[in-house]
């Protein structure tokens, strides 16, 4: 079974002790997890070490970055590389999230960068995609995710791309009033999948996990994860609740 994984994305929100008290909210309820699944925790950047050590005796507990620099090193004030993260033993980074396409002008050929500076340091790499209102309104959603795959991960060999999880983000339904439906969420990933089998071949298609990014909350997770090719959550807003962070978990497959 592919791997499935409860992704919590903190964003830049709570301060040291808040987190603190959160992770171990959610530790204290004492989830035992398969050999299958996984939980991680994409904290700020000041709060990565105290994560790693809240997690290191949970197995399949991790802390997460949520993001890398695109250079190896260098005169680059206030970021931070890849090289850096694997160094204090922090082994996941989301990469390409909306939020840093739309806020920072991050291009597909920059989130290349990023992921083979991921992977050349041993850091899993989330690759985050997704359409916005205007591209799916188009009806142009396909195409364009496709291209976001193309464009940063493609030229990637297969034992290389087995290491990526993706996570796709239907943009246009995230705080626009719209809804996206489990159906909807179902056939975007078949179609990532699809897009994953023509470039790599099915068998290495099928290993890749594929997240959904598109407000996973306590009463929509388990619906959400049972679809076939919805391989867990990439989670924001719930994810800072521990309660609710804990019922996503538990609604892994």
């Amino acid at each position: 079974m592919r791997k499935q994984i409860a992704a919590a994305n903190w964003k830049m929100n709570l301060t040291f002790q808040e987190a603190e008290k959160l992770l171990d909210d959610i530790l204290d309820a004492g989830i035992k997890l398969t050999d299958h699944q996984e939980v991680l925790f994409a904290v700020p950047y000041p709060y990565l070490l105290m994560t790693r050590s809240e997690v290191e005796e949970e197995p399949n507990y991790h802390g997460a970055a949520q993001n890398c620099y695109h250079k190896s090193a260098g005169s680059y004030t206030g970021e931070v590389s890849a090289e850096m993260l694997h160094s204090i033993g922090i082994n996941y980074c989301i990469i390409g999230h909306s939020e840093r396409r739309e806020f920072f002008n991050e291009t597909n050929s920059m989130l290349m960068d990023k992921v083979n500076l991921c992977l050349e340091n041993h850091v899993i790499p989330v690759f985050c995609c997704g359409e916005s209102l205007p591209v799916r309104d188009a009806g142009r959603q396909n195409d364009f995710v496709a291209s976001q795959l193309s464009g940063s991960l493609f030229h990637l060999p297969a034992d290389k791309i087995k290491m990526i999880m993706i996570a796709y983000e239907p943009i246009w339904a995230i705080g626009t009033g719209k809804t996206a439906s489990s159906a909807q969420a179902q056939e975007m990933h078949h179609f990532l999948r699809s897009v994953l089998a023509d470039q790599y071949g099915t068998a290495i298609a099928d290993e890749i996990p594929i997240l959904y990014g598109g407000s996973v909350k306590a009463n929509n997770a388990k619906e959400l994860f049972s679809c076939t090719d919805v391989d867990g959550g990439l989670v924001g807003g719930a994810s800072l609740i521990a309660q609710d962070f804990i019922e996503i978990i538990t609604a892994l497959k």
